[in-house]
């Protein structure tokens, strides 16, 4: 697997500042005080350790189909919460109508995803639409995990800050707010070692559970950084069929290889045929792996004439372009403007 370098280096910056503000607040102590409030045994585990043997399905379902409802765990006019998942007891299997992502704190749980067994650990994320089907084997008490729930619209905001990138994380928010069920319906990332995620996901939680000015802004400018990072590091995107497995090389090979990569360059490094790898990338993509390239490129070149003082010939020939001509014409078709235009207006928005 190739490394998905990240290049928004103004984003780090911002993460790295927030990073630090928050530690000089809180320390460490912050962590085990989310840690000992996670932890807590909650009214429904208290009943179930007293020996409820089935879940109180009156906290989740308005209905007796086996689908839990956002309006039964967000309050009203709220677009994101959180929960602790429930331990001591089997999970049954059930659908939402939200997007979940779980996160696991410590300790270990075992998913169920349309049939699939994902075993989720300590540090790492699993992202669930609303087409999966779900469940979950019985936890222990050390076993700590926070579902994050989340209404579809929320990542609207979050899709326009990933661009128009093809990845499988992009493709994800639009199944998932479009409702669709093209794809697999779920994501899980082993980023338990990336330390940006994981300050990222500490400051969402801080955010959700305290009383926090503006808590929705912050913890949708926190959840687009966090998408942002995951976009970076796609090699820790865990594939559990080999459609999947491709298309994440292919993409990472892109991220990382953009401006002299080829086709059959990363063919011949994944020992692929040729021809049906080019096959594979429209298949699953709808674009091919210059119009995936192309785009890269171009966003790139963007992100480069947005942030840095850089000429536009200097930015054509560093994301993969010789031909200069060819680089305006293109780029004035995805943006609808001349680079030059395309930073003066970035540069009134700043």
């Amino acid at each position: 697997m190739f490394l998905f370098k990240s290049v928004n280096i103004l984003l780090q910056d911002v993460k790295h500042d927030i990073f630090i503000a928050r530690k000089v607040l809180f320390g460490d102590v912050m962590n085990e005080q989310l840690m000992n409030s996670l932890r807590k045994i909650t009214a429904e585990e208290q009943s179930i350790l007293m020996g409820r043997d089935t879940i109180d399905r009156t906290l989740y379902m308005e209905s007796q189909e086996n689908r839990i409802n956002a309006e039964k765990l967000l309050a009203a006019g709220k677009m994101i919460t959180l929960r602790t998942h429930t331990r001591f007891i089997h999970f049954p299997e059930h659908t939402h109508d939200y997007v979940e992502v779980v996160y696991m704190c410590e300790g270990k749980t075992t998913h169920i995803v349309s049939g699939i067994e994902i075993p989720l650990k300590k540090g790492e994320l699993l992202f669930l639409s609303q087409s999966v089907t779900h469940e979950i084997k019985k936890a222990e008490e050390n076993d700590v995990a926070v579902n994050f729930i989340v209404l579809p619209e929320f990542f609207s905001k979050i899709l326009d800050a990933m661009g128009e990138e093809e990845t499988p994380l992009r493709k994800f928010l639009v199944d998932c707010l479009c409702a669709r069920t093209s794809g697999p319906g779920y994501l899980h990332f082993k980023v338990s070692e990336l330390v940006p995620v994981q300050n990222l996901i500490e400051n969402l939680l801080y955010t959700l559970m305290n009383d926090t000015p503006n808590k929705r802004k912050v913890s949708q400018m926190t959840m687009t950084l966090l998408f942002l990072e995951l976009v970076g590091h796609m090699d820790t995107l865990c594939a559990q069929n080999q459609d999947q497995a491709v298309l994440i090389e292919v993409l990472s090979y892109i991220e990382s290889h953009y401006a002299t990569g080829s086709l059959s360059e990363i063919a011949s490094l994944l020992h692929y045929d040729l021809y049906w790898l080019s096959r594979e990338i429209k298949r699953k993509t709808g674009k091919t792996y210059t119009q995936l390239v192309q785009e890269k490129r171009l966003a790139q070149a963007a992100f480069l004439l947005k942030t840095t003082d850089r000429n536009v010939d200097e930015i054509a020939g560093a994301v993969g372009y010789e031909n200069m001509g060819y680089f305006h014409r293109i780029f004035k078709e995805m943006f609808q403007m001349s680079p030059k235009h395309y930073r003066s207006t970035q540069m009134q928005i700043r």
